[in-house]
């Protein structure tokens, strides 16, 4: 049996890796907080601004061994972990490798290019870590505005080139920003923000008001739980659609296949213009295909019959 897997049999990954990042104060830990079953990782210090409603089991970091050591224990209860920030988790981990290894840092305290170079792969060790213990992952961040020429675009607030590090490595990138009184995130990118949708999530997701005015909860913290089961709704469609797919394609080949004259070409060329259920590039495919056998066996494409003939 092979190894090699049509698009169709690939297993839809069970977990989630994203990244919520935006300006301060519009409730991106809490956002974070709303994924299934999560344990915060509390690097920022941040979780005495979340409502005491939404808070959940945390661990408040004062260096990177016990982030280290807590990945050790028994998390089964958990299904996501939030790291808050991504920046400051690196700030942590910099240090952590400095202290193991001067030659890591410079005498200011910050990293050497063999630092750097070490954090990268510490960092993408940590992803795969996780990975592997099945937990969906979520990464919060600040956003900084860089300029390409005249532009200005919005980007994550990430340190150095552990930024594309990360964003290779995730499903899911979320801008979160406020339009008035509404929140919003998209996970579509534009010339404005950097994004990342591989699932045809909305263009823009407006979130709910968890807290009215008096200070009262309106509604349970859940969003990112139906992003999340959105997302993978779509694989699942996906892999189904990928299956009839494939199963139209093999349909043209035996129908290609049966040609071997000038009536059954044109037979192929009437089905192929009267059939609706087309998929993807599927069209294309039979078109290019029935015109490579047409050719082959001598015949052309009359424009103005729609019907292929001899050529002259």
């Amino acid at each position: 049996m092979s190894l090699i897997k049509k698009p169709h049999e690939l297993t839809v990954q069970p977990t989630i890796k994203t990244l919520i990042y935006g300006q301060p104060g519009l409730g991106k830990t809490t956002l974070a907080l709303s994924a299934p079953n999560p344990l915060l990782i509390d690097f920022d210090g941040g979780v005495h601004r979340v409502n005491a409603a939404h808070q959940c089991d945390t661990l408040p970091v004062r260096n990177y061994q016990e982030f280290l050591d807590v990945l050790k224990e028994d998390l089964s209860h958990y299904k996501t972990l939030v790291i808050d920030t991504a920046g400051k988790m690196l700030d942590y981990m910099g240090a952590y490798l400095i202290a193991g290894d001067p030659k890591m840092g410079k005498r200011d305290g910050s990293l050497a290019l063999q630092g750097y170079g070490a954090r990268k792969a510490e960092f993408v060790r940590v992803l795969k870590q996780i990975s592997i213990m099945g937990k969906h992952l979520v990464f919060v961040a600040h956003e900084k505005e860089e300029k390409d020429g005249d532009q200005k675009i919005i980007r994550p607030e990430i340190g150095g080139s552990s930024a594309g590090d990360l964003i290779k490595e995730l499903d899911l990138v979320g801008y979160m920003e406020a339009i008035g009184k509404r929140r919003t995130i998209s996970f579509d990118p534009c010339e404005k923000y950097y994004a990342k949708n591989v699932c045809n999530l909305p263009a823009i997701i407006e979130l709910p008001v968890l807290v009215n005015e008096a200070g009262e909860i309106v509604k349970p913290n859940s969003q990112l739980t139906a992003i999340f089961e959105a997302y993978q709704t779509n694989l699942e469609k996906r892999k189904v659609i990928a299956a009839e797919y494939a199963e139209l394609i093999e349909m043209i080949d035996v129908k290609i296949e049966s040609i071997t004259d000038i009536n059954t070409v044109n037979e192929v060329s009437d089905w192929a213009v009267k059939f609706t259920g087309w998929i993807w590039d599927a069209k294309l495919q039979a078109g290019m295909k029935l015109k490579e056998k047409a050719t082959e066996i001598g015949l052309t494409f009359n424009r103005e019959t729609k019907k292929y003939e001899p050529k002259s």
